[in-house]
């Protein structure tokens, strides 16, 4: 636990990305494979051991400690986090080890990952565990105590991506990183792979079930050549929906998303439609989107999102809101792995493993000519009519890489709406932002019968800013406070912010009647009296 409290300190401090390699490095050199294998998992977000919430480790320290909960509470909204403030107040109180004594009974990461914390669940009652907890954090320092307080409840981040940690791995092991990233894709336990066959530099078997790293694409407008051949680039419509793979290995099929989350549970109808991948050409793996279609219409991402997240989708459901694929990509072919072929090529697999599929619900997806830019902005203009947030801009000649790589593939995604809105209420952010007021709701007019005005919620909105608006913005709210409801603080309307999002649903949650996707601010509107923000009408007018 010492050593990877270290690794965390010396990420956590540093924003250099070479620093932060080298402090994976060295992390990796001296732990045990046991070790590694769980910083890998932990690092990389793909494993979580919560074995209690943020409010029970409140109780726990509360009734353990007899602390006056109140102030508690004031501590936590200076801190922004459970974790950390309870790691500060058991300092504070005597109850950590202090940094300059050792460890009577110092555990390794995995001791604590396969065995303590996984015991704290056998405790029924708040006294017990807090007798537990107790006799694990007299032995910790404050630092360690946080560590272990977010791994306890499966809150543990620190600033590394995935990348970096591959990155790491390979440098050190001296293993190509596309290899390493692909062994850890789609992996959930500690049991689905050991930290040697991680870093082999042998070939090792995978499992049939397991995805491919997902090829992904930068933004087109940080693309700096403006040249355009258009024998060069496949251009197609970019989908909103679930970008996924869709397996059939060893004469089973499943469904994993862009997420590595295996879905095949929730969309037992595409895995019928797939079902002659399986039995034609197994040892095939396609890229696409699952989306809802209707009557050859691809709906919106509210309709999918009624899809997800059931294990069991009943059949009235699934008839309401039935199930489709566009086809991407082909990946492997009868057991041929294809990434390392061209574009152009896999597309002609793509057409060869679904050439006996005859059902609208699953295309390939169309390859659009554009001549040159100007007609490249024209057919981007049309996405919304035909059921796309944007273009996907590919090299005829790229293989499928993992990850983003520069140059190869695009997404040039359509405008935003926009919407001005007025600023009505604020809330304190968490973490590094519990002093701030960075979380904010946004509203429009709308007008009743006798024509007075209100404002309605209409959106959310936590990025857009930059610090030194975020520090402006945090004192005029907290001199211009109306009322407090908890943390949430009601302003006085005064504030205009232009607002983006991706599209506009109806939504019976909200008192708006509608929802937005991915809001966030654009501009602080300094330009704009509150009286002179949109409207539900206007908002309407775009639905």
């Amino acid at each position: 636990m010492k050593a990877f409290t270290r690794l965390f300190d010396e990420l956590d401090s540093t924003t250099s990305t070479l620093e932060k390699v080298a402090a994976l490095k060295r992390y990796f050199k001296q732990a045990t494979t046991d070790d590694s294998l769980w910083a890998v998992l932990l690092l990389t977000q793909k494993i979580s051991r919560r074995v209690i919430t943020s409010a029970t480790l409140k109780k726990i320290f509360l009734t353990a400690t007899e602390y006056p909960e109140w102030l508690m509470t004031e501590s936590y909204e200076q801190v922004g986090d459970t974790a950390e403030t309870v790691a500060l107040l058991l300092r504070s109180l005597g109850y950590a080890r202090p940094d300059t004594k050792e460890s009577e009974t110092e555990s390794s990461l995995t001791e604590w990952m396969t065995n303590r914390i996984p015991q704290l669940a056998n405790f029924q009652t708040l006294e017990e565990q807090g007798d537990v907890l107790l006799s694990w954090w007299k032995d910790l320092s404050a630092d360690e105590i946080f560590i272990l307080n977010k791994l306890m409840t499966g809150g543990f981040r620190v600033g590394v991506s995935d990348k970096l940690v591959i990155r790491a791995l390979s440098e050190l092991f001296e293993v190509p990183s596309d290899r390493v990233a692909h062994r850890l894709t789609g992996v959930k336990n500690a049991s689905d792979i050991t930290f040697s066959e991680i870093i082999s530099k042998e070939e090792i078997t995978t499992a049939s079930n397991q995805p491919y790293p997902f090829c992904l694409a930068h933004s087109w407008a940080s693309r700096v050549d403006q040249d355009w051949s258009s024998e060069d680039w496949c251009v197609e419509w970019k989908y909103d929906g679930i970008r996924s793979q869709i397996i059939a290995r060893d004469q089973q099929l499943w469904i994993w998303s862009r997420g590595e989350q295996d879905i095949s549970n929730s969309f037992p109808d595409l895995l019928k439609l797939f079902e002659p991948l399986r039995t034609l050409n197994d040892g095939t793996v396609i890229d696409g989107e699952v989306l809802i279609v209707k009557d050859g219409h691809i709906e919106s991402f509210q309709e999918l999102q009624k899809r997800l997240g059931r294990k069991k989708p009943s059949p009235a459901v699934m008839k309401e809101n039935p199930v489709g694929f566009v086809a991407y990509d082909c990946l492997e072919f009868e057991g041929q792995d294809l990434r390392e072929l061209p574009l152009q090529d896999r597309r002609k697999y793509l057409k060869r493993a679904l050439k006996n599929f005859k059902t609208e619900q699953i295309k390939i997806s169309e390859a659009h000519e554009v001549k040159n830019l100007d007609e490249l902005e024209k057919l981007r203009s049309q996405s919304r009519e035909n059921s796309a947030e944007g273009l996907m801009i590919k090299h005829w000649h790229s293989p499928y890489t993992v990850g983003r790589k520069t140059g190869s593939w695009w997404k040039h995604k359509i405008d935003p709406l926009t919407l001005d809105a007025v600023l009505i209420y604020a809330q304190a952010g968490t973490g590094r932002r519990a002093n701030l007021y960075t979380d904010y709701t946004f509203a429009l007019w709308t007008e009743d019968k006798d024509g007075k005005r209100t404002l309605v919620p209409f959106a959310k909105a936590y990025s857009g800013l930059d610090q030194a608006e975020i520090d402006e913005l945090d004192k005029w709210i907290r001199r211009h406070t109306r009322e407090k409801f908890g943390p949430v603080r009601s302003l006085e309307a005064q504030q205009v912010f232009e607002i983006g999002f991706e599209g506009v649903l109806r939504s019976s949650r909200h008192k708006s009647g509608l929802a937005v996707r991915f809001p966030r601010i654009l501009r602080w509107r300094h330009d704009k009296k509150p009286e002179d923000a949109d409207s539900l009408e206007t908002a309407e007018a775009l639905l």
